[in-house]
């Protein structure tokens, strides 16, 4: 007879405010939505940081034949056969190193026309112009400092590039856009927050009359408190739910479906499905705690008993 009392009063609550309600549902719902979107974001700059930092190297350039007068590290001339096999010795001896791979003139200028050959400076590039290198993976990408160090500035050395200085700056607009996300989430969580304690104060308020006769009839403030609660639970967890929904839509549009980013853009690892389900039953129970939490303290407020 409680719990059917209870319902009851949970249904004349969201019925009595039904436009709050929906407002309420639609704020839970977005406010979620933009916090999955944030985790998986964050997830997904640290697949692909593990994806593509395994397979960055570090380029040591070689001083070629027209680089002593254009270039300073370059003065003494360019590089020599003694001085590449030195170079290439002390590389292996390295314990941070794992392979090392030469790559000549002409096989530097292969590469650029296999990936520049449409642009226009392409038809102006010579075999001679394109540097001599090395190419080195290194166990632990994060140790470029080592080999930095140990060969900048060396004789026969142009310079020492590390390719993970081109990445950092695409993670770091990505983590940008994270926070960003974040920032426009935890807004929508404010407003959230206050829809809710708005809409128990109005719900509290119409029905001062029941609640009245509740209290001279012994009711405890716990039993008169719960339809208040449960209201708002309810609207948060339909508002985790459609949160819920957009997520999984958002990982189907963009990777699988419409977009199908994955087929346009192979280099990418994107985060699969096992990564989106994952954060749904915290989604689902933000979306169900929060508002029954808010609730809780409103009604401290707003509701004697």
């Amino acid at each position: 007879m409680r719990a059917q009392f209870v319902l009851s009063e949970i249904g004349v609550g969201l019925r009595r405010n039904l436009t709050m309600t929906f407002a309420v549902v639609v704020s839970v719902a977005l406010s979620l939505a933009l916090f999955g979107g944030a985790l998986l974001m964050r997830e997904q700059v640290s697949t692909m940081k593990d994806y593509w930092y395994d397979k960055v190297n570090v380029s040591i350039y070689l001083c070629g034949k027209g680089d002593s007068e254009t270039v300073v590290q370059c003065a003494k001339g360019a590089v020599t056969g003694e001085q590449k096999k030195e170079i290439e010795g002390d590389l292996k001896k390295m314990d941070v190193v794992e392979t090392v791979t030469y790559e000549s003139s002409d096989q530097a200028y292969k590469h650029y026309q296999e990936e520049f050959g449409d642009s226009p400076m392409a038809g102006n590039i010579t075999p001679d112009q394109m540097p001599e290198s090395f190419r080195v993976k290194l166990h632990d990408p994060t140790k470029y400092k080592v080999v930095a160090t140990a060969f900048a500035g060396r004789n026969g050395v142009q310079s020492v590039q590390d390719q993970r200085s081109i990445l950092d700056n695409l993670f770091g607009l990505m983590n940008g856009m994270n926070v960003a996300a974040l920032f426009v989430m935890a807004l929508m969580l404010v407003i959230a927050l206050m829809l809710i304690v708005n809409t128990v104060r109005v719900s509290a308020f119409s029905r001062r009359r029941e609640t009245g006769i509740m209290r001279l009839v012994g009711a405890s403030g716990f039993y008169i408190q719960m339809p208040f609660i449960m209201e708002a639970a309810f609207a948060g967890l339909i508002g985790g739910v459609l949160a819920c929904v957009m997520l999984l839509g958002g990982r189907y549009f963009l990777i699988d479906g419409g977009l199908a980013l994955q087929d346009k853009l192979n280099l990418i690892d994107f985060i699969g499905w096992d990564a989106v389900l994952t954060k749904l039953p915290l989604v689902l129970a933000i979306g169900l705690l929060m508002p029954a939490v808010a609730a809780l303290f409103a009604l401290r407020k707003y509701l004697k008993v």
